[in-house]
């Protein structure tokens, strides 16, 4: 008998071990690389974005990657709740009407760019204090009908913006300007979209 739930105990054991090499090694289709200095040492580092083609949300994943002087590459962070899953609820569920875009690297900031149905948003990363941490998050949206929507906010300053204006005639309709300080700023592997109505 002790015998027979030791057996059970190690089958349990290697089958959770392999469904969880699985979902870690499951991340295997590539979808963009890019290379560029983050860390302001002369080197081009690495981003790379892959998907998960097991899980039927099909998930994103976002791995950096810093140079080394010999040529090398040393993984610092990793996220997979940075970029929204394909298919949230599962691929016979309805999509949010968020794709992702594409990432860039423009003077040494890292920049997460997300199509919505009508509009776009993006999340801005630079490389200090140890951490790549948010700096400015834009987001604009059209209603459909006459109005553009934009938040535009600088975490480093606290600035927020937010904009409402006819895109027939540029009027400007309503905005708003705040100081919103957050500190610390939060770390890439920590920021979730929308987890909150700022960024």
């Amino acid at each position: 008998m002790k015998n027979l739930i030791f057996l059970i105990f190690i089958i349990f054991q290697l089958t959770s071990y392999a469904q969880d090499i699985d979902s870690k090694d499951s991340f295997n289709g590539p979808v963009m690389e890019i290379k560029g200095d983050l860390n302001k040492d002369g080197l081009d580092d690495k981003v790379i974005v892959t998907q998960d083609t097991i899980n039927e949300k099909s998930p994103y994943k976002i791995r950096i990657f810093f140079a080394e002087p010999d040529g090398k590459f040393k993984l610092i962070v990793s996220s997979t709740k940075l970029i929204e899953a394909q298919y949230p609820d599962g691929k016979n569920g309805y999509k949010t009407g968020t794709i992702f875009s594409d990432i860039t690297i423009k003077n040494g900031v890292l920049i997460v760019n997300t199509e919505l149905i009508r509009g776009y948003y993006e999340h801005k990363f630079r490389f200090q204090n140890g951490n790549f941490e948010l700096i400015g998050f834009y987001k604009i949206y059209a209603d459909g009908f006459s109005e553009d929507q934009t938040i535009d906010f600088n975490l480093l300053t606290g600035i927020r913006i937010e904009k409402t204006e006819n895109y027939q005639t540029d009027e400007v309709i309503r905005k708003t300007k705040k100081k919103i300080l957050i500190r610390p700023l939060p770390k890439l592997q920590d920021v979730i979209p929308f987890e909150n109505e700022l960024y």
